[in-house]
C-alpha cells in the first residue's frame, strides 16, 4: 500500500497510525495538495489527501472510506472501532465529532490565511463551532476514567480527538488553548507520548 499526503494533516495521520497499529505495511508518500499537486491528482482527481493506493492498484479516497476499508482487513477484536452497537455508534459519534472539528479548523485557516480580503461572518461561524464542538468532547470525555475514551485499547476514536487538536493547537495557537478542557489536555498529552504518535508525525506546514 501507499499513503499519499503529510502527516501534518490529522486525516493523514489518522491514517498511518491506524495502519502501523493494524501491523499493515505501506509506502509513505509525503505529497503536498498544493507543491504536488499534479502528482497526487495522477491518482485522485479531487487533488486531497489522505489517498491510499491499493497493492492491486486500486484507489481509495477521503479518511472514513479508507479506514472502513483498513478496518475490514483486521478481525473483530482488533478492530480500532467497535464493530456491536451501541458501542459502535458511540464511537463514531466522537470521531465525527473530531473529524468535523479538523475540517473547521483547515476551513478557518484558509479563510484567513488565503483569502485577501477575510468574512469575518465566517470567521466567526468557524470559531463557534470549534469552541462549541471542544465543549461537547470535553464533556464526553470528562466522566470516562479509563487511560482511553472507550475502555482499555485505543480506538479511532482516541487518535481522532488527538490528530486533530494537535493540527488545530499548530494551526491556530490562538485559537486552541486547551485550559477550560482538562479531560482533553490530559488525553492528548496521553497519546502523543506513545511511540507510535511520534514515528507518525509532522510539525504543521502553512501552505505557500
Amino acid at each position: 500500500m501507499i499513503l499519499i499526503g503529510q502527516y501534518d494533516s490529522s486525516f493523514v495521520r489518522r491514517v498511518g497510525i491506524a495502519l502501523r497499529l493494524y501491523g499493515i505495511p505501506f509506502e509513505h508518500r509525503p505529497w503536498s495538495v498544493f507543491g504536488d499537486a499534479d502528482r497526487i491528482r495522477a491518482y485522485n482527481p479531487l487533488t486531497r489527501v489522505p489517498t491510499l493506493v491499493l497493492d492491486d492498484g486500486d484507489v481509495v479516497v477521503d479518511s472514513a472510506s479508507i479506514l472502513d476499508h483498513i478496518d475490514s482487513l483486521v478481525p473483530a477484536e482488533k478492530a480500532l472501532h467497535p464493530r456491536d452497537e451501541p458501542e459502535r455508534r458511540r464511537a463514531m459519534k466522537v470521531t465525527a465529532l473530531a473529524a468535523g472539528l479538523a475540517d473547521k479548523a483547515v476551513a478557518l485557516f484558509y479563510e484567513k490565511r488565503l483569502h485577501e480580503a477575510v468574512s469575518q461572518t465566517w470567521a466567526n461561524r468557524c470559531e463557534r463551532q470549534i469552541r462549541d464542538t471542544l465543549a461537547a468532547l470535553e464533556a464526553d470525555r470528562a466522566p470516562r476514567p479509563g487511560p482511553f475514551w472507550f475502555g482499555a485499547r485505543i480506538g479511532h476514536a482516541d487518535i481522532a480527538v488527538a490528530a486533530s487538536l494537535r493540527h488545530m493547537g499548530e494551526s491556530h495557537p490562538d485559537l486552541a488553548g486547551l485550559d477550560g478542557c482538562p479531560s482533553l489536555a490530559a488525553h492528548c498529552a496521553r497519546l502523543e507520548a506513545l511511540p507510535v504518535f511520534q514515528e507518525i508525525s509532522q510539525p504543521f506546514i502553512p501552505p505557500a
